[in-house]
Formats: structure tokens, sequence, C-alpha cells
């Protein structure tokens, strides 16, 4: 069942979305060579708690941390451990936020140090894709028109789509109607409606799209093992243009980005 907000969920909503944002930008500034994927964990729980919230990924059925943690061919769901990252890795960091009873969603996959020109063309094609989705995101389209645009931007600059793991509704749950898949038809799909929220994800792998899930149950790798980029944001269907709850300007920050790049 897909639910549409009232506008006093829409703002708690808002209120959960600007504390991941938060979050993350908070992570980014520790994210280099030398840390630990546990430390990256224990500062974004931290900083939730310090802030009112709850990790919402901690203890959800049985996942063991706050952080889903993807270095380099992890493409989601990966275990926060005492991995210490190197120069020339990518992690991302998806990260679930409850606040007042409502979920806020994002993530991003950071250069640690100085990556390879692939690696930076994977990070930038994967980013740029999901805001190609969210333009589709438009009150009347379907899920299809999303989906279809993030596949063809991707797959037009010799990448590929992992088809197992996608988007979803989100709300008081964390994983709510409909998933936002990254591939497929125009015109297909749930229709988009005012009211609706949504995490838009595109998962997308350097090599072929094929995955294996690793004996934990949890973490899914590319079975290439190529590297995996991933990036979110949780969007708010509106009458007019879609509305993007979470930001990344406080990772960018973070990372000393130009302030017009900032959004």
């Amino acid at each position: 069942m897909i639910y549409i907000k009232t506008e006093e969920e829409i703002e708690k909503m808002r209120a959960a979305a600007e504390l991941t944002a938060r979050t993350l930008g908070e992570v980014a500034r520790w994210v280099k060579p030398g840390v630990t994927t546990h430390r990256l964990d224990s500062i974004a729980r931290e900083f939730i708690l310090d802030n009112g919230g709850k990790p919402a990924c901690l203890g959800y059925e049985g996942f063991p941390g706050t952080l889903c943690i993807e270095v380099n061919e992890t493409v989601v769901h990966g275990f926060p451990s005492s991995y210490t990252l190197r120069e020339g890795d990518i992690v991302g960091t998806d990260l679930v936020v409850e606040l007042d009873g409502f979920n806020g969603d994002s993530c991003w996959t950071f250069a640690v140090g100085e990556v390879d020109e692939a690696k930076r063309r994977l990070l930038d094609t994967t980013l740029e894709s999901l805001y190609v989705g969210i333009e589709q995101a438009q009150a009347g389209n379907r899920i299809g028109h999303i989906a279809h645009a993030v596949q063809e931007y991707c797959e037009h600059r010799g990448y590929s789509v992992v088809r197992e793991m996608c988007g979803h509704g989100i709300g008081r749950d964390m994983h709510e109607d409909p998933e936002v898949p990254n591939y497929g038809r125009k015109g297909t799909g749930a229709l988009l409606k005012p009211g609706m929220c949504i995490c838009i994800e595109p998962m997308i792998n350097a090599g072929s799209k094929n995955i294996v899930i690793e004996r934990n149950g949890w973490e899914c790798r590319t079975r290439d093992r190529k590297p995996s980029a991933h990036f979110e944001h949780t969007i708010l269907i509106t009458e007019d243009q879609p509305e993007i709850l979470t930001t990344f300007k406080y990772v960018r920050e973070a990372l000393g980005l130009p302030a017009s790049e900032l959004r």
C-alpha cells in the first residue's frame, strides 16, 4: 500500500531527512585513509543520538550497524568492521535516521584520498544519474520514468545497473511501497502522486550487473569484484517539481567543494 503523507507528516519527514543529511556531513569529516569503518559507524550513531534521533538500521532484522558500509565492490548492506580505509578506496555510507516516528534515508559514496580515473568516473556518473532520475519524479509520471532515465544514463556511459536491489517508498517505515528500481520502461509502475515520499538510489557497477550475497546474508557485492557506487536521496512528490528532502550540502561542505555545487 502506498501512503500519501499529510502536511504534518511531511514536516516530520523534512526534519528526519535533515538530520540524516547532517549526519552524513559529520561522517564525511572522518573519511580518510587509516580510519576504520567501525569508527565511521560510531560517529554516525553518536551524532544521531546526540540530536534526538534513532539509528533506524541498527538492529533492523539483526543488522549490526548504524551505517551500511560499501567498500569498493560492495554494492549494499556491508557491515561496519575493523577494515581500515586505504588510499584509493571508495566507500558508500548508506544511512537511515528515525526522528519523531518518521525516517530519512540517504547515501553518499566517498573517494578515500586520491582515487584513479576509472573510479572517479563511476562516482560522477552514479551521482549524476541520481539527479537524472529525480528530474522524472513528477506527479503524473510513473516509477518507470525514473527507472528508465537512470538506466539509460548509466548504460549509455558503459556501466551496468544492479537489478536485485532498488529504491523504495519511505515514511513511518524505512521501506514502504512502491519499489523504485533503477531499470525499466517509461509508463510502467506506480503512478506518482503529490504527497508520496520515495527514495531514489542508483546502484551502479563498473563491470557486470551480476551480484553475490555473502554468507552473512546481508552484504551484496559485485560478482566480478569490480567497483560499485551508490548515491541516494529521499524525495517528496509535489504538485510541481520534486522536493529533495535530504541534501548533500553538508557532505559537500565537509569535503570542501565549492558553494556553487551545494544542493
